[in-house]
């Protein structure tokens, strides 16, 4: 029995090639492995003198040669390819092992030169693999450390490699190929050759698009139960992204669960401060601080009760028992956090069919609640993919530009960042009143502005809360001042917008006639 090794990642490759050698497996290994085998005391026959043929070409060509392909690739179970491989001298190769050329590393590097990522394309490794992974039938393909151990262990076991783990190791083959295929097209696609030039400009959506995503799960149904559905991630997930989630109890997530359940956590993550989110339907429909998990609830669901019941429930702190008394009293969907006491999982161990989240949050950096967001958006269309750099702007009080006459004291600074915060997370048109680090009334996703406010207005009423002296957000300019004067009608004391409208004066204007604070972003913040 014969198990070509050739790797680039030598990681665990010395114990495995040992491993091999003690069940009496003999080892061809290229280049680089071969000495670092061989510098083991292991017995090993180098690639070129299996072929006859020298490596050259600086190590470009070393293994495509019909006695390696043909070894890879003859079918045990056909005589005629038996007959030829005896009839060239070609022994047969039972077990790969290959990882190939660092690209992905390579071009992700600062200043990486066009040449240095040529020169990590890898040719004679893809092959190999694909050859070993068409052959699976009668040859094991590892292109992964983590597949080592495994495969040893059915080799002692059973004397080979079983047929479902061969299946298995050619499928997760031929979609590391795939991946660094996609991942090469990415990068040569997003140049713009130019002559000279050693580092090249590369454009940040590339001429092809090659999305690579892997299946977590199937799921029960879609939006809608005559739909389909599956769950995703990137093949790189972010620290602190929902797809990281570890569910600890409860009902399988269903489609809308993790679409809401996803609005909430980037939210709530936004927040340094202590913070819970409540989502329903996409939309925020209760926001707020506190000093802990129960106060930021307990002021989350104030704000809309009705709208809470069978929410979306997310908080940027571990929740303790005196939280989760509180949110057991309600109906709730799902719930995240990153942790919970032993005493809180007691209290939900009641609720089974609660989903309970638990989800780490990134830790270091100036801005940890910043990290695990996408760096794109994408939204499918018909035949065709809209692609976007993500919302990720963080608006500072620096940036504010103070437009009325009247200049915002401190707390309604802070009132006003708190809003216009919460109003990134809401459906466009949005208008979000707030107050004291809490959500007083959201309006989201009318078709006119003026719609929106007026809703956001009716919610407060609806939960027995004054919208006195509150400050207000919109997502986007107001384009005329009709949607102000509602807002100030409703109590609003100060406005947050992005400005950029023709009738800007008009609406500057109205805010001094009615004696508001309004200050002006310069960023629009649509959510559709």
């Amino acid at each position: 029995m014969n198990a070509l090794i050739s790797v680039s990642d030598k990681t665990g490759i010395v114990e495995f090639a040992q491993a091999l050698h003690a069940l009496g497996i003999h080892i061809l290994s290229t280049g680089g492995t071969a000495k670092l085998l061989a510098e083991q005391g292991l017995h090993v026959t180098e690639v070129a003198e299996l072929t006859g043929f020298p490596e050259m070409l600086d190590g470009r060509v070393k293994t495509l040669h019909p006695k390696v392909h043909g070894g890879l690739l003859a079918r045990r179970d056909l005589p005629e390819h038996m007959a030829a491989l005896r009839r060239h001298n070609i022994a047969t190769i039972d077990l790969l092992v290959v990882n190939l050329y660092p690209f992905e590393a390579t071009v992700a590097k600062p200043g990486c030169t066009l040449d240095d990522a040529i020169e990590n394309i890898d040719i004679g490794g893809p092959a190999m693999v694909r050859s070993a992974a068409k052959n699976w039938k009668d040859v094991a393909v590892l292109t992964d450390a983590s597949q080592y151990a495994g495969v040893i262990d059915e080799i002692k076991a059973h004397g080979w490699v079983s047929d479902k783990t061969r299946f298995a190791l050619s499928v997760a083959a031929f979609n590391r190929i795939s991946n660094y295929d996609g991942a090469i097209s990415d990068y040569l696609s997003s140049i713009a050759y130019e002559e000279g030039a050693s580092v090249p400009q590369r454009s940040e959506y590339p001429a092809q698009s090659n999305g690579r995503f892997v299946k977590l799960q199937d799921l029960r149904y879609g939006e809608n139960p005559h739909q389909t559905a599956a769950f995703y991630r990137d093949l790189h997930p972010a620290p602190g992204s929902l797809v990281t989630a570890r569910q600890l109890q409860g009902k399988e997530l269903s489609y809308n669960n993790i679409a809401d359940a996803d609005a909430a956590w980037e939210c709530v993550k936004s927040f340094e401060a202590p913070a819970c989110v409540i989502v329903k339907h996409a939309n925020p429909c209760g926001v707020a601080l506190g000093h802990d998990a129960l106060t930021s609830y307990t002021k989350a669901f104030q704000t809309d009760p009705t709208s809470a019941f069978g929410g979306i429930i997310a908080f940027n702190r571990p929740v303790d028992k005196a939280a989760a008394e509180a949110i057991s009293k309600q109906f709730v969907e799902v719930l995240m956090a990153p942790g919970y006491s032993a005493e809180a999982m007691e209290v939900f161990k009641a609720k089974a069919n609660v989903r309970v989240l638990e989800i780490a949050l990134p830790a270091g950096g100036a801005t940890p609640w910043a990290q695990g967001r996408n760096a794109q958006d994408i939204k499918r269309i018909g035949s065709g993919l809209l692609i976007q750099s993500a919302d990720n702007h963080e608006l500072q009080r620096a940036d504010l530009k103070v437009v009325s006459r009247l200049q915002p004291s401190e707390q309604q600074l802070d009132d006003l960042l708190f809003a216009w915060k919460v109003a990134k997370y809401v459906k466009s048109n949005a208008i979000v009143f707030c107050k004291d680090g809490m959500t007083m009334g959201v309006g989201a996703g009318q078709m006119s502005r003026l719609d929106s406010a007026r809703i956001a207005s009716i919610k407060a009423g609806h939960a027995n809360l004054s919208l006195q002296g509150t400050a207000v957000a919109s997502d986007a300019f107001f384009p005329f001042r009709d949607g102000l004067d509602v807002v100030v009608d409703a109590g609003a004391s100060c406005v947050i917008q992005p400005g950029g409208s023709m009738r800007d004066p008009e609406v500057i204007a109205a805010a001094d006639e009615r004696g508001v604070v309004m200050v002006t972003t310069g960023v629009r913040h649509f959510r559709h």
